[in-house]
Order: structure tokens, then sequence, then C-alpha cells
């Protein structure tokens, strides 16, 4: 689908969110990654886990903070194939990610750039450098066909 090579991390993204699909779950992967190593990756699993919090973000933030003995996750990158949404972007904020990657945009539930644009109130006090794109073709159509599935 795509013209060249992704970066590791969202390859690795988008494999987390093939395994939640299998699963199930809606199709959406997360990578940290810290000084340059692949630190946690997790796939969402609200259904499975009867936890309305376990978005692949979280779950990847949580295992790096645990990973890395820390809350905060300075100077690391959050790559994800959806944008996140509201509670994902707080989490990210309150992690101090330094740079956030995601492949999808998502109109209707996501909250960077769209809806309420979390990372652009004046009350979000912190910022992460933000990217997005890579892998966008490969998300959306595991989203798309997930979703065709259930229909």
């Amino acid at each position: 689908m795509t013209r060249w090579p992704l970066p590791e991390p969202m390859a690795l993204a988008l494999d987390e969110a093939m395994q939640a699909a299998r699963a199930g779950e809606v199709p959406v992967g997360a990578v940290v990654v810290c000084d340059g190593e692949i630190v946690a990756r997790a796939a969402n699993s609200p259904r499975r886990s009867h936890d309305p919090t376990a978005h692949a973000e979280i779950r990847a933030l949580r295992l790096a903070a645990s990973a890395l003995g820390r809350e905060r996750l300075d100077g690391c990158e959050l790559w994800v194939t959806l944008e996140p949404c509201a509670m994902c972007a707080g989490a990210i904020a309150h992690a101090r990610i330094a740079r956030l990657y995601y492949a999808a945009t998502d109109p209707k539930g996501g909250a960077v750039e769209h809806g309420p644009r979390l990372f652009e109130q004046a009350t979000t006090l912190h910022r992460p450098e933000i990217y997005t794109g890579m892998g966008e073709a490969e998300a959306a159509e595991l989203l798309r066909a997930f979703f065709k599935q259930r229909r």
C-alpha cells in the first residue's frame, strides 16, 4: 500500500493493530520509543480486558512507564495508528511525550486535529511535537475492513 518503507515503530504499531482486529477489538496499535529503543507496544483491548481505558495508547504508556521506572516519559515518542481520542491525548500530555506520530486521522473521535484539539488548549500544560500521515493508508484500510465485517 505504501510507496516507501514505514519507520519501524509505525510498522510495529500496525502489527499491533492487526492483532487487535484478530481479537475482535478496534484495530489500533501503539509503540513507545525512548532514546531510539522500543520500550513498549500495545494493541487496543477494552473488550477483552473489560476496561474502557484499555486503548492502545494508554496501555503502551503504562507499559513504557513501568519499563522505564518513571511516570513521566520525557524525551519519548509515541507512534499510534489512529489519531488519539480526548482520553489518550490527555494521557499523552500528562506523560510528557515529546513527539506524537499517528497514521490515520479520526474525524469522529479524534482530539488532536479534530474535536477538542486538546493540544491547542491553553489549559494543556504539555504539547508534544505532532507528525501525521505515515502509514495512513494502511491504518485506514485496517479500520475500514474491520468495520465492514461488522455491518
